[in-house]
């Protein structure tokens, strides 16, 4: 067909689809010096707002500002997308005096754009415009510009908004965390907003929920034999921890202890607990969340943790399966 260009090999699809992810990552790049002074006017702004964030745009930039919408809202800041046509056919009475806008925008010439603006500006709103074009129509009328301008999109055509929705989403994201971090939003504010799913049990899951407790969790002392260590390993999943008389933790002994032994002596079963056991165990705190358990775990090559209070004294223990199974990762 007349105006269509020849295909391409694939080695040459392979090229430019790499090029495309060099030029939006360089182009992401180039946005880090822009997290200024006039960011963090954009950060007070926002933040000082008692109402909600109002975000809205057109097209592709209707729909990085749905996203930058919903990463503010399950981080702590209340946001909702208000599409520009539709809010002037009866929508705008969802904004109030208190909310504030970001507006997203290329060009910053958007004409459907340019109602909201003028309503916003009218109702006293602050505007914080996402723009290419800082000395444009949006720009001009924004509290603050915060600049996502790109040299030229990854579209081989120049056209198609590709670098740009991608910059401007990272800059979404970056005001996201700046605006977490001003209202000290932790964990347990991420998991409160996000009770279901597996993000929901990651973030809720504790230690306390997983672990076995009473007649469940073995434990020896460290002056009895490996003879008695050997069978508790064997009916107890592998890990056996060395209390003293108060129940505190003093070591551990694992699976992988006993076989390094035996691979060095044959008289193992007479020898006291106190010369294998690892004097310096990884315990975990019940309340410490499952996840954190899985992390140590991996981290340091072990399959189970004694969970202990403040003051070291044997409360359970916790194994990777079981959090696995718990849905902790």
């Amino acid at each position: 067909m007349a105006g269509r260009s020849a295909p391409v090999d694939e080695a040459e699809l392979l090229e430019r689809a790499r090029g495309v992810v060099r030029a939006e990552a360089a182009a992401v790049a180039r946005l880090e010096p822009r997290i200024d002074g006039t960011f963090l006017r954009a950060v007070r702004v926002i933040g000082e707002a008692t109402g909600r964030v109002v975000v809205s745009g057109v097209g592709k930039s209707g729909i990085i500002g749905r996203k930058i919408a919903a990463t503010l809202t399950s981080t702590g800041t209340p946001a909702f997308f208000l599409h520009p046509v539709e809010g002037l056919h009866g929508d705008l009475g969802i904004v109030g005096r208190d909310d504030v806008a970001i507006l997203v925008s290329k060009s910053g010439e958007t004409d459907e754009l340019a109602p909201l603006v003028e309503f916003l500006s009218r109702s006293g709103v602050s505007i914080v415009a996402f723009t290419g074009r800082p000395d444009s129509a949006l720009g001009r009328a924004a509290a603050v510009v915060l600049d996502c301008s790109v040299t030229e999109e990854a579209c081989p055509m120049d056209l198609a908004p590709t670098t740009s929705t991608t910059v401007t989403a990272a800059m979404g994201d970056a005001l996201a965390v700046a605006l977490l971090l001003r209202k000290g939003f932790d964990r347990d504010d991420f998991a409160r907003l996000h009770p279901g799913g597996a993000l929901g049990r990651k973030l809720t899951l504790r230690v306390r929920d997983v672990m076995l407790i009473g007649s469940d969790v073995p434990r020896i002392t460290p002056d009895e034999p490996m003879r008695r260590c050997l069978v508790l390993l064997a009916e107890k999943r592998g890990t056996v921890p060395v209390v003293d008389r108060a129940e505190r933790v003093q070591g551990v002994v694992t699976a992988g202890d006993l076989t390094r032994l035996m691979e060095r002596r044959d008289d193992v079963l007479d020898i006291p607990v106190a010369d294998v056991m690892n004097p310096d165990p990884k315990v975990i705190g019940p309340e410490d969340l499952g996840a954190a358990a899985v992390y140590q775990m991996e981290t340091h090559g072990i399959m189970a943790l004694p969970v202990v209070d403040p003051d070291r004294r044997l409360l359970g223990i916790v194994h990777l399966h079981d959090l696995m199974r718990a849905g902790a990762v």
